[in-house]
């Protein structure tokens, strides 16, 4: 379908050159054009600029008129858990209570309960489930997502996730990445013996997610209480040999090395953060590896904010994520994700803007397809309610602003 939006109030996150990630100071500003149109012909941005440079006489099939809107494109939401049975609201009770992240997951709780659900749930069950949070997410104006395994921690469980996921990956029109998360913690069958689990999930899963060419990604949750430093490397270092490349759990819990064992091996990023000091900054400066941070998971288990003020003074990009899951981030809303960034880790809304877009898109591999506003670019964006002013999207924390959604090139029922 060929799409012309006009009259478009702002057009933000405008490339005519398109970087793959925004770093450091960079982060604070964003292009974009005032009383603007855009383009869509098929599935791709084909053209955009000042209304008063618009062609005339252009065919199109639909025209939207975006006067007092504004026009941004899909957030990227790079890491999520989305694929799970059930909700875990008694332990968010226990949360209230006093019980930590830790002491929960030690009592059999956590992980470990998602894992006893999805055991029981069929396929069939988890994708319907999921499109549900799919469906949900696109109405908040996210267009491309990263959906982790890691709820099964059995070679069949994690197979039939990321069945799941490859499922969505087909049906949907938001772009998808699947990422292989078997090292997510350790199984009640394996306590005391955390090493043959490892074996396992380097003997046996990796091989397997790779021979069905189920996962674009590995990851493993690298912090005090789950997988050590030496255990992550192992896994790493044998998933790349079936081209499986890292994003990383790192430092959540502690000081954990995750952020270095993540640079080491080449991660396309390392996410949460919340403990990092200046020597996991030096490390990252010196890396292509994307720092993500979750502020959802943070807000949600009461934790400490990652110093993100240092880290874009130092230089580093940032993206931020929504860590959808039942245990400590059950919303994909990317624009509450937005807010929680600027009223708790005190970022501006364009370094947010840059967080969701750009760099969320670079943190997945999709630069070259997602994250901006670019001519030959997909046309994933969504235009908002009546707004006055960018700053508006992250201020007006708990509304829902997206007013339309393009996906693909397609106009979607929201």
């Amino acid at each position: 379908m060929k799409i012309l939006i006009k009259n478009i109030k702002e057009l933000v996150q405008v490339e005519d050159k398109p970087v793959l990630k925004v770093c450091g100071q960079n982060m604070s500003e964003i292009h974009r054009i005032k009383n603007a149109y855009l383009l869509v012909d098929k599935n791709i941005i084909q053209d955009f600029g000042y209304m008063k440079e618009m062609p005339e006489n252009i065919k199109v099939e639909q025209i939207i008129d975006a006067s007092n809107k504004f026009v941004f494109p899909s957030f990227c939401d790079s890491h999520t858990h989305l694929v799970y049975a059930g909700s875990r609201e008694i332990e968010y009770t226990d949360k209230i209570r006093g019980l930590s992240y830790e002491e929960i997951a030690r009592r059999g709780g956590g992980i470990l309960n998602s894992a006893k659900l999805l055991h029981n749930t069929s396929e069939d069950e988890l994708y319907k489930q999921a499109m549900l949070r799919i469906n949900e997410i696109i109405s908040l104006g996210t267009g491309a997502v990263e959906i982790k395994s890691g709820y099964g921690l059995n070679l069949a469980d994690e197979l039939k996730m990321l069945r799941v996921i490859q499922r969505i990956k087909n049906s949907s029109k938001v772009l998808v990445k699947s990422t292989f998360l078997g090292a997510h913690a350790i199984p009640l069958e394996f306590k005391n013996k955390q090493s043959a689990y490892v074996n396992m999930v380097i003997n046996e899963m990796i091989p397997a997610v790779a021979k069905e060419k189920l996962a674009d990604y590995i990851d493993v949750f690298c912090d005090r209480g789950f997988f050590t430093v030496d255990e992550t490397d192992k896994i790493l270092k044998a998933a790349f040999k079936y081209g499986l490349k890292p994003k990383i759990h790192a430092n959540e819990l502690d000081y954990s090395g995750g952020i270095q064992v993540g640079v080491a091996n080449d991660a396309l990023s390392v996410d949460h953060l919340e403990y990092t000091g200046e020597k996991e900054i030096q490390a990252l400066l010196n890396s292509e590896t994307m720092p993500t941070l979750l502020p959802g998971a943070a807000f949600f288990l009461g934790m400490i904010n990652p110093p993100v003020r240092k880290m874009i003074k130092a230089g580093l990009p940032i993206a931020l994520a929504s860590d959808f899951n039942p245990g400590s981030a059950p919303s994909g809303n990317m624009q509450f994700i937005m807010s929680l960034a600027c009223i708790n880790l005190r970022m501006l809304p364009e370094e947010v803007i840059n967080a969701v877009t750009v760099n969320g898109a670079y943190a997945m591999g999709l630069s070259k397809k997602a994250g901006s506003i670019a001519k030959g670019k997909i046309a994933n964006l969504f235009i908002t309610k009546k707004i006055p002013s960018v700053e508006f999207l992250p201020y007006s924390f708990g509304s829902n602003l997206v007013e339309k959604v393009i996906l693909n090139g397609e106009i979607m029922n929201i």
